[in-house]
């Protein structure tokens, strides 16, 4: 409603507000729109608005298939550098240490000093203390050892021969099951300063020779044996690498035999 003034301007009515609610279906000022409750609606003892109520995430649980992979990976990865690290220390120590560590194994060298001297050459048979032997006098000639392997025993004279040239001389008792020589034979065939053969009386399953050495196992699967061979193969030469091991006797039988025309070494 306006009102007019005789010769004024017409005026708008100044709208006083009375305290009363507003008309059913309008909001008051400051209401949020569709909450039904207007804004800042005050917490219980006069304490001010309530703050807005963050929303609660829910945990999943951790993903533990990955963090197993991840760990695995790491104890593999160490243990491949700790292994590296413990066969570079083993390799860099001097054969006769390593020799040393091999558990059984018996050092004649430190035993009898005078068993090991070298370089006695003897025709004939000749009656060791250590059976099967690991030094002393010897024929002047060498069984072959060029990976040789001897289905009957031969004779001891030209074997420890061998052993002064740098060869390791595999035995066995001459009943050890076959599957048990198939496993020594693929040992020692075919590589030189190696040679493989039977021998009577042993008290062990498997003896192994060198010059100076010997270790005697129950069984062919031993790891001990590789480790003997490894460590023992032309280090334990007191000839030097370069004594050969071809051009020697090749026959079986424990009889030495006595050929001038044998090379001399």
């Amino acid at each position: 409603m306006s009102i007019s003034t005789p010769g004024g301007p017409e005026r708008r009515p100044t709208v006083v507000s009375t305290g009363k609610k507003p008309a059913a279906g309008r909001p008051a000022a400051g209401a949020k729109a569709g909450s039904g409750k207007p804004a800042g609606t005050p917490r219980a003892g006069g304490k001010g608005p309530r703050k807005p109520v963050a929303p609660v995430k829910v945990s999943q649980g951790r993903a533990w298939g990955p963090i197993a992979l991840f760990v695995a990976v790491g104890v593999l990865a160490a243990s491949i550098i700790g292994y590296g690290a413990w066969a570079s220390f083993q390799g860099s120590k001097p054969w006769e240490d390593r020799a040393a560590d091999i558990e059984g194994i018996v050092n004649f060298r430190e035993k009898d000093k005078k068993l090991v001297e070298g370089g006695n050459h003897q025709a004939g048979a000749i009656t060791y203390s250590v059976l099967p032997p690991v030094a002393g006098p010897h024929n002047a000639a060498w069984q072959n050892c060029m990976g040789d392997v001897y289905d009957a025993p031969i004779a001891n004279e030209h074997a420890v021969h061998s052993l002064e040239h740098g060869a390791v001389w595999v035995t066995y008792r001459p009943d050890l099951p076959a599957d048990q020589v198939t496993k020594l034979r693929e040992k020692v065939q075919g590589k030189e300063k190696l040679m493989l053969s039977p021998f009577e009386g042993l008290d062990k399953a498997v003896s192994l020779q060198a010059w100076g050495y010997q270790l005697k196992v129950d069984n062919a699967d031993d790891k001990r044996i590789d480790d003997f061979i490894k460590t023992l193969r032309v280090n334990a030469s007191i000839e030097g690498p370069t004594a050969v091991c071809s051009g020697g006797i090749t026959a079986t039988g424990t009889a030495p035999r006595d050929n001038p025309q044998t090379p001399q070494g």
